[in-house]
């Protein structure tokens, strides 16, 4: 029987996604390759070569397919560089040359990146990573960077934002989240500011994204978060967590609110809720179940859910949980739809847990 390797898993997935989706299967399959460096070759069989926080199972890339009302569905993945120093997890150099090779290959713009990078990028690097790679797997492939907050610290993460904010002009969308969004207190405690994303090209719809995760959130706290974005509709909000992942308190993972700025702003644009359902269902069949549900309420056709599930793995449902990681409602600009998050499960599928309390 022939060894599996990573990159061979990962890439046989990605193969019957892009069938699913439209997406060019051998630009993906390179990316991914370029992506994995030496980790690529590895065995399965070996374990993961560092513990990546992308997936429970360690495996450093996790699929998503947004689902959109006019056109196919887009594949996208989340994936980190290969890590050279088991003992720094979050330094940047394996991040950034793979973002250098992929600058001259695709044209990327880095400017906004440039601007901010020196506060994302310390001697002393903490968490348990510096930077993640998203990529959007269109005609032509985009690009988006994750930057941990917390890398100079927990408690150092809300100076640094306000810093990256205030450079990049969207200093004032953040102060009004800051103030009347989020939970009273020190951010840290409560809510945390866990990812600082921009889209690197120069087009209009270039995002700055900020995404904080609200621990022990109830229903009202995400209504609040989501709140601050002009137009978006609470109630939509709060009824796609309770029928996620049940009324609240949230005190599993935890739910995690994104913010969309732009520069000169005084309010974020745009709002995403991301519900780690894995956590708050029995196995991936009820959560096959309520995300059917949440597609069919919000004009999506479930059958594409059943088609990239398909592609992803061959296993019953009721066999694992955490193959469907996370769903997310996206409101306001650039593009509102929903995304479902699924796990490659390359070294581990989590067993069943039966105690999960069922939604409401």
């Amino acid at each position: 029987m022939p060894v599996t390797s990573l990159v061979s898993h990962v890439r046989d997935q990605l193969t019957r996604l892009c069938r699913v989706t439209g997406a060019d299967p051998v630009m993906s399959a390179q990316l991914v390759a370029d992506l994995l460096g030496p980790a690529g070759p590895r065995p399965l069989d070996a374990g993961p070569a560092w513990p990546s926080d992308i997936a429970d199972d360690h495996t450093p890339i996790e699929f998503s397919v947004a689902f959109h009302h006019h056109g196919r569905p887009t594949l996208r993945i989340l994936a980190e560089a290969a890590v050279a120093d088991l003992s720094r997890p979050a330094e940047l150099s394996s991040a950034l040359a793979f973002l250098h090779r992929q600058t001259r290959r695709h044209r990327l713009t880095t400017t906004r990146l440039d601007r901010v990078l020196d506060l994302f990028d310390t001697d002393r690097p903490q968490g348990l990573f510096g930077m993640w790679h998203s990529l959007i797997l269109r005609r032509a492939p985009e690009f988006k960077v994750y930057l941990n907050p917390e890398i100079r610290g927990v408690a150092n993460a809300d100076g640094l934002v306000a810093e990256a904010l205030g450079r990049l002009g969207a200093a004032p969308a953040h102060r009004a989240v800051r103030l009347r969004g989020l939970r009273p207190g020190e951010v840290g405690a409560a809510d945390r500011l866990t990812f600082f994303a921009l889209d690197l090209h120069d087009a209009d719809s270039a995002r700055i994204k900020l995404y904080v995760s609200q621990h022990d959130a109830d229903l009202a706290d995400v209504a609040r978060a989501a709140a601050m974005v002009p137009g978006v509709d609470t109630d939509a909000v709060t009824g796609f967590c309770r029928q996620a992942a049940g009324p609240g308190p949230y005190a599993g993972r935890p739910i995690i609110s994104s913010f969309t700025y732009a520069a000169g702003v005084d309010r974020p644009i745009g709002y995403s809720v991301y519900v780690p359902i894995r956590s708050y269902v029995s196995d991936d069949g009820q959560a096959h179940d309520r995300v059917r549900g949440l597609m069919d309420r919000h004009g999506f056709d479930p059958a594409e859910l059943d088609r990239a599930i398909a592609a992803v793995t061959s296993r019953r449902l009721e066999e694992g949980v955490g193959l469907l990681a996370h769903v997310s409602l996206r409101l306001g600009v650039p593009r509102p739809g929903m995304t479902v998050y699924l796990s490659s499960e390359a070294y581990q599928v989590s067993a069943p847990n039966p105690q999960r309390v069922p939604a409401r």
